[in-house]
């Protein structure tokens, strides 16, 4: 009777803590429950208006200097293609005349070429980085003007439903920024 009595309570105790237990639970879950969001800031970034008028602006800025590039370019394919056609009829002094002068070219294409490749690169980061930050205002704006908790971006989350994705309404805002 005394086992009995023992295994009762021991029973009414782990009933007791239990309910307990999951009442906690229920009270975390609701505490815990989050407003989440999801954006996709790589397909924001290339519905952005801006970043036509950016690759325009790049190209004005640089255009005298591609026009350079494109030009010694096309001596330098004009002089191999030259040179493959007549080497045969040359004589030696002009095919060595002939290579020198497409090495010239490919040292000033490579002098003026590298250097504007940065610099064009640069330049481009320039501007996706203010992209960037515009972006990131309007995460920030939409989030707080929404009770968001947390907003993530699409290439971190494996698995998301749609209706957590607020890539619209970022681009949209961004887009009227400028």
């Amino acid at each position: 009777m005394n086992n009995f009595i023992k295994s009762l309570s021991f029973a009414a105790f782990v009933t007791v803590s239990s309910m307990s237990g999951a009442a906690n639970a229920q009270k975390l879950a609701v505490v815990d429950a989050q407003k989440l969001a999801v954006v996709d800031v790589q397909q924001v970034l290339q519905s952005l208006p801006q970043v036509a008028v950016i690759e325009q602006n790049i190209q004005a800025e640089f255009a005298s200097q591609m026009q350079e590039v494109q030009r010694l370019r096309s001596d330098g394919n004009f002089l191999v293609e030259k040179l493959q056609r007549e080497r045969a009829t040359m004589s030696e002094v002009a095919i060595t005349d002939l290579e020198g002068q497409i090495n010239a070219l490919n040292q000033q294409l490579q002098q003026i070429g590298q250097p504007l490749q940065q610099n064009v690169e640069r330049r481009t980061e320039e501007e996706r980085r203010k992209l960037f930050a515009l972006i990131q205002q309007a995460i920030d704006s939409i989030a707080e003007k929404e009770n968001y908790d947390m907003v993530l971006n699409s290439n971190a989350v494996p698995f998301f439903d749609k209706k957590f994705d607020i890539s619209e309404k970022v681009q949209q805002q961004v887009s009227r920024a400028n």
